[in-house]
């Protein structure tokens, strides 16, 4: 029963996105061919105008190139979280055809590793105790098949681990990153979700060059619940562009 970190990887996006998104804001503006549309975008400055897009926050055409990671290493907690934002799609690791028997790898909250090795010992333990309950509910329900695993499930915790395919367009990412990249978010998808800026700040950096937090570009949006870190954050994310 291993304990495990968060792994993010960029598995694919759309081809060309920069230029994607820059063709189809242009062609609201043209009366010329899509073809030469791309062909002028091509030979001129694309990173200039996905600028002009982003400040006049026309948002629509960056709902045409989409991004898709491979997150591994989180927790059932975080599962929670992150399918709360529905302009996605999910594929998840399920613990109804994938038995547990063997013992399920899980996740040590930060604050739990702050307190030290004993008490990092008894998270442990706990987790081993519930492996024992799942087992023991698994061998009572038949053994190790789909019908058994879906109800022996219910013994396990939200520190479980999860692994998931994700896929977003790049305006819900910059949602979600303002949301999730935010000091204020929880510890966990607030990793993630860094980790996820980060690799897709590699392949589309005007797209993403002012994605995150509020106050990445602006004012901090939680009012009297502000983090006071706003300068703490940006350092963070011109350490994630310059790698």
């Amino acid at each position: 029963m291993p304990q495990v970190k968060p792994s993010v990887s960029l598995i694919t996006y759309t081809a060309n996105p920069e230029l994607t998104v820059a063709t189809a804001a242009k062609l609201c503006y043209s009366s010329k061919s899509i073809a030469e549309i791309s062909k002028g975008l091509e030979e001129g400055d694309i990173e200039k105008f996905i600028k002009r897009l982003m400040s006049m926050r026309h948002f629509s055409p960056l709902e045409h190139v989409s991004f898709t990671f491979g997150i591994e290493g989180v927790s059932r907690s975080l599962l929670a979280q992150i399918t709360r934002h529905r302009i996605a799609s999910f594929s998840v690791k399920s613990q109804r055809y994938v038995s547990e028997n063997k013992g399920f790898n899980f996740i040590v909250p930060p604050s739990i590793e702050a307190l030290g090795e004993n008490a990092v010992n008894k998270f442990i333990n706990q987790m081993e105790m519930m492996q024992e309950f799942y087992n023991e509910w698994q061998e009572k329900l038949g053994g190790a098949s789909e019908e058994a695993n879906q109800d022996a499930r219910f013994v396990l915790p939200n520190a479980a681990e999860t692994k998931m395919v994700v896929t977003m367009n790049a305006r819900e990412l910059l949602h979600f990153f303002s949301l999730r990249c935010c000091e204020r978010a929880q510890w966990e998808i607030r990793e993630v979700s860094w980790r996820m800026l980060e690799l897709v700040s590699k392949v589309a950096p005007a797209l993403f060059e002012n994605a995150g937090p509020n106050c990445i570009s602006g004012k901090c949006s939680e009012g009297e619940k502000s983090c006071g870190k706003q300068q703490l954050v940006k350092e963070r994310k011109l350490k994630g562009l310059t790698k």
